[in-house]
C-alpha cells in the first residue's frame, strides 16, 4: 500500500485500549499505549489471576490484547515471547492523556522511543507512579510538547491542542501527512470548564479539511445517563449539603481535578472542610503549579481543605509530610457537620471506623461504562445499605454526548470518519457521513 496509512491496533469496539499507528513512508508514530477495559480482558485476566510479570507481553499476546507489533516493545518486556525483539520501528509516542486506558502499557515499550507528553500529563504520570506502587510507565525519552505547537517526526507532523476531559491535561491531535490531515480527538468533553478548549480544537480541525476523523465514541447509542455539566454538579451536591447535620461522604475519580475542586467549593459554601486522601492531597499539590495560582486547592494552603488520616499499619515517604494536622475517624465521628468525606472507593472499610449517621449522604460522583477506581455496582450498595446510607449518583461524564458527537462530525467535515473507543461504532452512521467502521489490526490509506 502506497502513501500514508492508519492501522488500528486497539479501540476497535471497545472502551479504552486505542492504540493507533500513523505511517508515511518510513515514518511510524504511535498515538496512546494502553489496556482496554472491554469486558474481554476479563475472560482471562481477573482479580489476582494477571499477565505474569516475567513474560507479560507474551501472556498479553496470547490472546489478542497486545498488537503483535516488531519494533515497539523492550527486550526485558518480550522475554519468553514469540516476538523477536527488533531494534526500535516506531519513531514516537504521543500520549493524549493520563488515563490508565491511554497509558498503561507504556512500561512495556523500547525505552528508546521517545513518548510525547505535555507538560502537566508528565507531572500526573509521575505522580500517580509515586503514589501508586503497581502503576509503571517505564524508562523513555519523555520529550514535553507545548499547546499548539508543530512537532516535526520524519514526515509526520502532529499539532496538540487541549480538550476538557475529566482528567486535566488532556489532548487531542491534528496529525499532518503527505496526502492530508488526520484528526485524532482522544477522549474529550464540552461540558466541563476547559468546553472552550474543545470547541477551539474542533474549529481548527474542521479549518484543516481534513481526509481522516478518528473520534472517541464512549456515549455513543443508547445512552440513558442524565448528562450533568460540571455546574450541575455543584448544584446536585449544595442541595444535599443545605440543612444536612450528619457528616456528608462523597467519592469520585481521584485524579478528577475538576470534580474535587466542586466538591470543595460545595464545602466551603456550607461551613464545611472538604478531607481527601493522601494520595489524592498529594495530587492536587503536584498539579496545582500547572493551574492559575489559587485555582486548585492545596491541603495546608487553601481554607476548607484537610487530609483524612484513614488507617494504615505503614506510611510511605510521600505520605509522611501531607498526615500533620490530618483527621482520625474519631474526630470526624465526633463532629460530624462539619465535613464533606471524600472517601476513595478502596477506603470503604474506614466506615467501620467511621460509624456515619445512619441516613447520612452518600454521593457516587462517577459513572463511565468503566473505571479503574470503580467498585462492583453490588458490592456498593451492600455497604451502603449496611450504614443505612442515602444514595445520591451526580456525575458530569468525562466524555462527549451522542448528540454532541453527531454535531463534531457534521462540523469537522473530514472525508471519511473512523469511530474508536466504543462499542457501538454504528450510532456514527449518519446521511452524508463516510463513516468506515475499523477493523483491528486492519490498516487504510489516509486519502
Amino acid at each position: 500500500m502506497t502513501g500514508p496509512t492508519v492501522r488500528f491496533l486497539g479501540g476497535v469496539r471497545e472502551i479504552g485500549g486505542n492504540k493507533i499507528l500513523v505511517e508515511d513512508g518510513p515514518d511510524r508514530v504511535l498515538f496512546d499505549f494502553g489496556p482496554s477495559f472491554s469486558p474481554r480482558r476479563e475472560e482471562y485476566y481477573v482479580d489476582f489471576l494477571q499477565p505474569r510479570s516475567a513474560s507479560p507481553v507474551e501472556d498479553l499476546l496470547e490472546f489478542d490484547l497486545l498488537p503483535r507489533v516488531e519494533g515497539l516493545y523492550s527486550r526485558e518486556a518480550l522475554q519468553g515471547s514469540s516476538v523477536p525483539y527488533r531494534a526500535p520501528e516506531v519513531h514516537a509516542i504521543f500520549v493524549s492523556h493520563a488515563h490508565m486506558d491511554h497509558a498503561g502499557h507504556l512500561h512495556l515499550v523500547d525505552p528508546e522511543i521517545p513518548v510525547y507528553v505535555g507538560a502537566g500529563t508528565r507531572t500526573l504520570l509521575e505522580t500517580i507512579q509515586t503514589s501508586s506502587p503497581s502503576m509503571k510507565y517505564g524508562e523513555h525519552p519523555w520529550k514535553v510538547f507545548a499547546d499548539r505547537v508543530p512537532i516535526r517526526v520524519g514526515r509526520i507532523e502532529v499539532v496538540p491542542f487541549p480538550v476538557d476531559h475529566s482528567v486535566p491535561f488532556a489532548y487531542g491531535f491534528l496529525v499532518r501527512t503527505s496526502a492530508g490531515t488526520i484528526v485524532y480527538t482522544g477522549d474529550f468533553r464540552q461540558h466541563g470548564p476547559r468546553a472552550a478548549d474543545s470547541r477551539a480544537f474542533f474549529e481548527a480541525a474542521a479549518a484543516e479539511e481534513p481526509e481522516m476523523l478518528i473520534i472517541e465514541g464512549t456515549r455513543a447509542g443508547a445512552d440513558r445517563r442524565k448528562n450533568f455539566s460540571e455546574e450541575g454538579v455543584r448544584t446536585a451536591v449544595d442541595r444535599v449539603l443545605d440543612g444536612c447535620a450528619t457528616v456528608a461522604l462523597a467519592c469520585t475519580y481521584p485524579r478528577d481535578v475538576d470534580r474535587i475542586r466542586t466538591l470543595h467549593a460545595a464545602a466551603v459554601e456550607a461551613g464545611r472542610t472538604l478531607l481527601v486522601s493522601p494520595r489524592t492531597a498529594f495530587l492536587l499539590a503536584s498539579v496545582a503549579p500547572h493551574f492559575p495560582d489559587g485555582e486548585v486547592p492545596v491541603p495546608g494552603r487553601s481554607a476548607g481543605l484537610g487530609v483524612y488520616a484513614r488507617k494504615k499499619r505503614r506510611l510511605f515517604r510521600w505520605e509522611e509530610p501531607l498526615l500533620d494536622g490530618a483527621q482520625s475517624a474519631a474526630e470526624v465521628r465526633a463532629r460530624e457537620r462539619d465535613y464533606l468525606l471524600a472517601l476513595d472507593l478502596m477506603h470503604f472499610p474506614e466506615m467501620i471506623d467511621l460509624r456515619p449517621t445512619k441516613g447520612s449522604p452518600f454521593v457516587h460522583s462517577m459513572s463511565e461504562p468503566f473505571s479503574e477506581d470503580d467498585v462492583d455496582d453490588r458490592v456498593m450498595h451492600n455497604w451502603l445499605d449496611h450504614f443505612g446510607l442515602r444514595f445520591h449518583q451526580m456525575h458530569a461524564s468525562g466524555h462527549a454526548s451522542g448528540a454532541e458527537l453527531d454535531a463534531i462530525v457534521r462540523r469537522v467535515r473530514a472525508a471519511k470518519v473512523y469511530p474508536v473507543h466504543t462499542e457501538a461504532p454504528e450510532a456514527f452512521r449518519s446521511e452524508g457521513v463516510d463513516v468506515v467502521l475499523p477493523e483491528l489490526n486492519a490498516t487504510y490509506p489516509v486519502a
